[in-house]
């Protein structure tokens, strides 16, 4: 079940709601409701893996009880540890890469040595394998107490509003907010604009990008002797699909930080302004924040992270912490490929110093957009061989032409999608508000007062819109 369908916005979500506030002169019979809630949630698009998200649950729990019980004991706490992940990192590899590694292996032979493995994948299961591990190896490091209530961990793991892509949560953030959150009509206010907001993002930009974006790269797809991409189209193909990505990743965390504040939770922010980072570096500061966070915490810094002996060290500890970022987006050589892009240009900026200059802040972005748009050309493609076509279009390398009337019927078609893309994706919104709240101009903040919630209903009335149209829906991290 999508946020951004009609049975979620006018079914699921207004009975959830309703209920919730109903009952809450119990703080207890609240979570259990938003625990039976986000089972449903979840089981509405996989009936058969609930029982896979029960078993993760109940694992981890007891995990963090049995490390709790040794904590005096150090090797056995260490050995419930390594259990725990390795059952769950044994789920996400069996589901989400089983198929990719024998489809390797057998390409080896001349005859397969294995048979076909196709299994569906569990929708959300990297961010709540992720989520559920993090919380044994918090209760393991003493970051956060044991939780000994099952159904708090339940709630933890398959909280419906960021269980499917996010943001992935630490439960010391949460573990509080369970317990003794409060609600207001502030909190609940905020959270009905930002999840309109996020939803504007994915219904009337990302989804308009999507229909642009994979219509360039399907052509592309099919062969010079199908369609030869022209180099004009090929660069709207990739800013579409860059538009595209970051519309519908952060318009889906933002509505999943709305609706967690309608409950009463507060999560952490998950973009902040990407595409308008100043390096490779600064854009993985900005883009995912709770991935990168994720990784760097552990991963990167049990390895050691950049406090080490030598260099060799630190950049074997970079090179795993990006070949694991690769590898968790998606079972293909793509995407191992894009996690080692950015690897390599992580370690040019380290080197090479190029990353911390701020004297030409504006060449710095358009060389960290272009190392962003290149490597979301090998993220979005189907297999590595698609991409070199794809980059042999972008650079007129195919004996394409640079440019055909239907590149300029695409434009125009696209281009106040394309501008207003471009616009929102840099922090112009948040510098206009923050205008317009200043004191200088404390009349206009007040019709702002009032003009705000009408223009969040347009919006949302605009988005409905579209839905009821049957318009292209896809999410791109649905399946990660």
């Amino acid at each position: 079940m999508l946020f951004s369908s009609t049975i979620f916005l006018f079914a699921f979500f207004p009975v959830v709601f309703i209920v919730y506030y109903a009952i809450s002169f119990s703080r207890m019979l609240q979570n259990i409701w938003l625990f039976a809630a986000s089972l449903v949630f979840y089981a509405w698009g996989e009936p058969v893996y609930v029982l896979l998200m029960l078993a993760a649950i109940l694992v981890n729990w007891f995990a963090g009880l049995w490390v709790e019980h040794f904590r005096e004991r150090p090797h056995a706490k260490k050995i419930v540890l390594v259990l725990a992940c390795i059952v769950n990192l044994s789920a996400l590899g069996v589901f989400k890469y089983g198929g990719f590694l024998v489809r390797n292996i057998n390409s080896a032979f001349p005859e397969p040595l294995l048979p076909t493995m196709e299994l569906a994948l569990p929708i959300g299961i990297s961010f709540f394998t992720f989520q559920a591990l993090s919380y044994v190896i918090d209760v393991y490091r003493e970051d956060t107490a044991v939780e000994k209530n099952p159904f708090y961990v339940g709630l933890y793991v398959s909280f419906f509003p960021q269980l499917i892509a996010g943001p992935i949560v630490r439960y010391n953030s949460v573990a509080e907010q369970i317990r003794t959150r409060r609600s207001s009509w502030r909190k609940i206010s905020v959270g009905c604009s930002r999840f309109v907001v996020g939803l504007g993002k994915k219904i009337i930009i990302a989804n308009n990008m999507a229909i642009l974006a994979d219509q360039i790269f399907t052509w592309s797809e099919r062969g010079i002797e199908f369609y030869n991409v022209p180099v004009a189209m090929a660069w709207l193909g990739m800013i579409a699909y860059t538009l595209q990505i970051y519309f519908d990743f952060s318009g889906y965390s933002d509505m999943a930080i709305g609706l967690g504040l309608m409950f009463g939770f507060k999560f952490e922010e998950n973009f902040n302004y990407p595409y308008a980072a100043t390096s490779v570096v600064d854009f993985w500061r900005r883009w995912h924040i709770s991935l990168t966070s994720w990784f760097r915490e552990y991963v990167y810094f049990p390895l050691g992270g950049s406090r080490v002996e030598n260099k060799d060290l630190m950049v074997r500890n970079i090179f795993v912490v990006w070949l694991l970022t690769g590898i968790w987006h998606g079972a293909e050589w793509t995407f191992i490929f894009w996690g080692l892009w950015h690897f390599a240009f992580q370690m040019a900026e380290r080197f090479f110093g190029y990353g911390k200059n701020n004297s030409h802040p504006g060449w710095m972005r358009v060389y960290t957009m272009l190392e962003v748009m290149l490597g979301w050309v090998v993220f979005r493609a189907r297999d590595l061989y698609q991409t070199r076509v794809y980059y042999a279009n972008l650079f007129g390398l195919s004996g394409n032409s640079f440019w055909n009337d239907m590149t300029g019927f695409l434009l125009r078609d696209y281009a106040v999608i394309l501008v207003l893309g471009i616009v929102f994706s840099l922090p112009v919104a948040r510098k206009c508000n923050d205008l317009l709240s200043a004191d200088r101009v404390n009349i206009i903040g007040k019709c702002m007062t009032v003009l705000y919630p009408a223009a969040m209903l347009g919006l949302f009335l605009l988005c409905v819109s579209y839905l009821v149209r049957g318009g292209y829906n896809p999410f791109i991290y649905f399946n990660f």
